[in-house]
């Protein structure tokens, strides 16, 4: 009968680490990049743009966004877990971005921690993404788990992450991920919300995509890796040496988020695809949307400022919208639409 108090326990103070390690250690992949410094825009001195007319607002999945930012699934299931959800929250209803939480199993194991997750009461109008590990389909989870977290959020989605690496290091890991692709497949039959198929920051490659697509999600979030490595995370949790060995040794282990884009987008042209994993300022997310992303999702630059205050995260979407706005002004382009089918962004040899 303790078995499951003692199991959300576990999984709430995994989540008190993850807050604690990412914003304190250097979790960061130093090795490999977000690959996006592979390419450059061709600046034009001559726009014939009046920067007052540039439009960066956008739609995804249905539902306009003022902007083409998305507040990264990160966390939930603790106290400051729930002050930063909020902070996150309020000012993705101010700038009408999109937001998504953190896994929400432990909502499903402690319901009493559900309201961590609970945004909506701040975020009426916002695009607002549930969560759950896709490897939980294979260890008694399902449809109803699935509408609960839905539930829960109000959410116009549902975020099933994929994050086979971080649970070979993660102390007493999920690792049965046999037959998955059936039950994503039979899963998004039966939602009666679209569902997001999405890394934690090691690249989803177009061959995986491609089978995603065929099984029925909605759109793919990359998660690329060159950012937060989750690898390093889970090393710092680590309970003896093989798993703090086995954390270092994959630190940058991982699909640059660029190359992720491009491939999935060479196969896939229309399929809603969001690129995360090591973007870190407006500059990125617009060469994103270049090489075909929709939107783009930033993780750790949000946790940052919401540690400190919802000011600072208000500010660092400030930020983020001035240079998106920068990109298209510098490069002759008054819409998102534009820049992508502009070709200004180049590779460089």
């Amino acid at each position: 009968m303790n078995a499951p108090t003692n199991i959300s326990a576990q999984t709430q103070n995994r989540k008190a680490d993850h807050i604690r390690i990412c914003l304190e250690e250097d979790v960061q992949s130093h090795q490999i990049t977000n690959g996006l410094e592979r390419y450059r825009f061709t600046h034009s001195c001559l726009p014939e743009v009046n920067h007052n007319d540039i439009d960066i607002s956008t739609t995804f999945l249905g539902k306009h966004l003022g902007a083409p930012l998305l507040i990264s699934s990160m966390t939930g299931g603790t106290e400051q877990a729930a002050m930063i959800n909020q902070r996150l929250a309020q000012v993705a209803q101010h700038y009408k971005i999109a937001m998504g939480v953190g896994s929400q199993r432990v909502a499903v194991e402690k319901p009493q921690v559900a309201d961590t997750f609970a945004v909506r009461k701040y975020a009426p109008d916002v695009l607002l993404f549930a969560n759950l590990g896709a490897v939980q389909l294979n260890y008694k989870y399902g449809l109803d788990e699935c509408l609960r977290v839905v539930d829960i959020l109000e959410a116009d989605a549902l975020i099933l992450h994929i994050n086979p690496l971080q649970e070979c290091i993660q102390p007493k890991g999920d690792t049965n991920f046999r037959g998955l692709l059936d039950k994503i497949s039979d899963l998004c039959n039966k939602m009666p919300v679209p569902v997001i198929a999405k890394e934690v920051g090691n690249g989803i490659s177009a061959a995986i995509a491609n089978k995603l697509i065929a099984a029925g999600v909605a759109a793919i979030d990359v998660a690329g890796a060159g950012g937060t490595s989750w690898a390093k995370v889970e090393s710092e949790r680590a309970e003896n040496p093989l798993q703090r060995r086995l954390g270092m040794t994959f630190a940058d282990w991982g699909l640059p988020t660029a190359e992720c884009i491009t491939t999935i987008r060479a196969i896939a042209k229309d399929v809603p695809l969001i690129a995360s994993g090591g973007l870190r300022h407006g500059l990125d997310v617009a060469a994103a949307i270049a090489l075909g992303a929709d939107i783009a999702g930033l993780a750790m630059p949000f946790l940052q400022a919401a540690a400190t205050s919802e000011t600072a995260v208000a500010e660092l979407a400030e930020v983020l919208i001035a240079e998106i706005t920068t990109v298209l002004f510098c490069t002759g382009n008054a819409t998102l639409y534009q820049l992508k089918h502009s070709g200004s962004l180049q590779r460089i040899e």
